[in-house]
């Protein structure tokens, strides 16, 4: 790993948004998570989450490899249990929902904790995730159509929270920075991933790192390390 990739990576680390987040209810479709995903990263996002029966759980394995490395994706069996995890976490949760109490999507503060519930490409939001959801949220539009492909209306609603977090300098000083040790490891895991698998595979610990990101490890990792 270069330094300059190395200095590129804890930039990025120490500007991501750990609270705001997104959170797809049964988006099953490869090519719309993986758009989703790139959107995410672009925006700073650290994790979405994704409500997905068992059945459909092979739909993060068929996204842009590239994203996911960037942008964890934490799945929840149901709805429920994705909304106890957000709130837990002391955020709003916004769902794209065309109905009378639904708000422009760019009247809402995105700078506090938020989350935003998108549905999937057939049904839209289920309503448990709307009557849990504490403000609807609708993206007015002028044509005959009432909605938008779910990756173009994640990104649409990312860049206004992207545009309001800027203007309030949070990606400079984001108001939740992300623990040191999951620092340290996507450092290493994605600075120096054929180490990594070794290390994962013979349950060594990561060592750290030094100023230009390289391994600082002590003679007896290597030897581990290099043992068949």
């Amino acid at each position: 790993m270069s330094p300059e990739r190395y200095q590129k990576i804890v930039s990025v680390l120490n500007s991501r948004q750990a609270d705001l987040t997104l959170c797809l209810e049964q988006v099953h479709k490869p090519n719309n998570v993986s758009a989703v995903v790139r959107t995410a990263d672009a925006v700073g996002l650290h994790k979405i989450h994704a409500v997905w029966p068992n059945e459909r759980m092979q739909t993060l394995g068929h996204t842009s490899a590239g994203a996911r490395n960037w942008v964890e994706v934490e799945t929840h069996e149901t709805t429920q249990q994705a909304y106890q995890s957000l709130k837990a976490q002391g955020m709003q949760i916004l769902v794209t929902n065309l109905s009378d109490k639904a708000v422009d999507f760019r009247e809402v503060d995105y700078t506090i904790p938020t989350a935003i519930v998108l549905g999937g490409e057939k049904y839209g939001t289920s309503d448990i995730a709307i009557e849990m959801a504490d403000q609807d949220i609708v993206i007015p539009m002028l044509g005959m159509v009432q909605s938008l492909n779910v990756s173009v209306a994640s990104a649409l609603i990312l860049f206004e929270a992207q545009r309001q977090r800027h203007n309030k300098d949070m990606y400079n000083n984001p108001p939740v920075k992300l623990p040191e040790q999951v620092i340290q490891k996507t450092l290493f895991e994605r600075g120096h991933p054929v180490l990594a698998k070794v290390a994962k595979r013979k349950n060594l610990p990561y060592p750290p790192l030094d100023d230009a990101g390289q391994i600082m490890a002590d003679p007896h990792w290597w030897a581990e390390m290099q043992r068949k």
